[in-house]
């Protein structure tokens, strides 16, 4: 009995003294705590003066994902003999010269995707990755500043296909009015006067037409986090058939050395597209929101 309590007594005493080392411990990292949010403060402080300054701001990031499989056999499917596999990728770069003065923004991007489904028992299924999706976007923005916030400003946008009919249609708006700029981050584009220029070979629907261009651009990287959003929208004075909007969406979270995860989602609505793709007139159209998303591995440089 005396060793029972003699033990048990030892227990206590050792699960004290763990729990009064967990709590002193736990006391040491909070000023160390401290410490690192005051420094990361100091650096993000720093890196903001950094993106003050004038010049060049260049970079890239970007996704790529897919998946292949295949089945052999597998009774619970229509087609039970059959590969499957779908493979995408997209760019986004910038290159921005920021003065004091003036600024000149120029950015791209290049979202491509296939698909294939192969039904072995099909003669006639085609075997090979058909295109999913294809956009080709250029943009330069040039302002000359009124103040910090407000610039006079011209832009260009010309977005097509690469894959898959090269320019055919191919979307110009060339525009002028004003661009605000309330942080760093984000870029606000208002033009009253631009036209959508539209190439299109053949018997088309596709008609250009003069219009008012809103475009906003957020951009913003905190620690291992990237998000970029773009909107932009074409206001047609002719006909609102004319009219298209365009929304794209891509987030990083970087794991190691650049590579990270990345995932992509895009909107769209577009009468012309739709007619253009169901053979119709502009106005018998059943135009659906168009939207792609592809999730993958990302690197960004």
């Amino acid at each position: 009995m005396k060793k029972l309590s003699i033990l048990f007594l030892l227990v206590c005493i050792s699960v004290s003294v763990n729990a009064q080392t967990a709590e002193e411990l736990k006391k040491e990292i909070a000023p160390k705590k401290a410490k690192i949010a005051k420094l990361q403060g100091e650096v993000n402080a720093l890196q903001a003066k950094i993106d003050a300054l004038p010049g060049w701001r260049k970079g890239a990031f970007g996704t790529i994902g897919g998946n292949l499989s295949g089945f052999n056999n597998w009774y619970s499917r229509k087609a039970p003999n059959a590969s499957a596999g779908s493979f995408g990728i997209t760019v986004n770069g910038f290159a921005n010269l920021i003065e004091e003065d003036y600024f000149w923004r120029n950015s791209g991007s290049i979202n491509l995707g296939w698909v294939k489904l192969d039904d072995k028992d099909n003669p006639t299924d085609s075997a090979d990755f058909e295109t999913a999706t294809d956009v080709f976007t250029l943009t330069s923005l040039y302002g000359k500043r009124l103040n910090k916030k407000w610039a006079l400003s011209a832009l260009a946008e010309y977005r097509t296909t690469l894959i898959d009919n090269f320019n055919n249609p191919g979307f110009l708006d060339f525009g002028v009015g004003f661009t605000w700029t309330p942080t760093s981050r984000l870029v606000v584009v208002m033009h009253p006067a631009n036209y959508n220029t539209i190439f299109s070979t053949g018997n088309t629907v596709f008609t250009s037409s003069p219009g008012a261009k809103i475009v906003a651009d957020y951009t913003a990287k905190h620690n291992n986090i990237s998000v970029k959003s773009n909107f932009s929208m074409f206001q047609s004075y002719k006909d609102g058939n004319l009219s298209n909007w365009t929304w794209t969406n891509s987030f990083g979270y970087k794991i190691w050395k650049g590579i990270g995860l990345g995932f992509e989602f895009g909107l769209r609505d577009n009468q012309q597209e739709a007619a253009n793709s169901q053979g119709v007139a502009l106005t018998a159209a059943d135009n659906k929101l168009q939207s792609f998303w592809l999730l993958g591995m990302n690197y960004s440089f």
